[in-house]
């Protein structure tokens, strides 16, 4: 019988274990100049991995990029835009000036909805593209 009831605590600990995680949504955005409004020309590219957990809230995020002319001198979500538009800042990204940039963010209920709108983009900006250098917009 204590075989069976170890065996039981077992199997609830790991589907408690794994259900957190489950739950979360990858998201991806590719980044480069082409994507900025207007388009940059620049050798830069980059990439940001992200994962949203509704149930919470927390948007989290690492931010890769090579290629800039220059120092990255911030970093940020903007939003609510489609691809093609442009948008405010909805959620900066802090240490922005060493790749890779990670860190995470709660969101509030209407960041949430754009974000999962597909209303969410990436850019990096830098001394020579104060608006953006790179950028690319949130997906699934």
């Amino acid at each position: 019988m204590p075989n069976k009831t170890m065996l039981a605590t077992l199997l609830l600990g790991a589907t408690v274990a794994f259900t957190g995680s489950a739950f979360a949504d990858k998201m991806k955005a590719t980044l480069d100049g082409k994507s900025e409004v207007p388009p940059t020309t620049t050798a830069g590219t980059g990439t940001a991995e992200i994962d949203y957990d509704p149930a919470s809230k927390k948007l989290s995020w690492k931010v890769t990029y090579s290629g800039l002319s220059g120092p990255a001198t911030a970093a940020h979500f903007h939003g609510p835009a489609e691809a093609g538009k442009n948008a405010g800042v909805a959620v900066a990204i802090p240490n922005a000036g060493k790749s890779p940039a990670e860190g995470n963010a709660t969101l509030t209920d209407a960041q949430a909805a754009d974000l999962m709108a597909g209303k969410y983009y990436v850019n990096v900006h830098t001394a020579a593209n104060p608006a953006g250098e790179i950028r690319g917009q949130v997906t699934k």
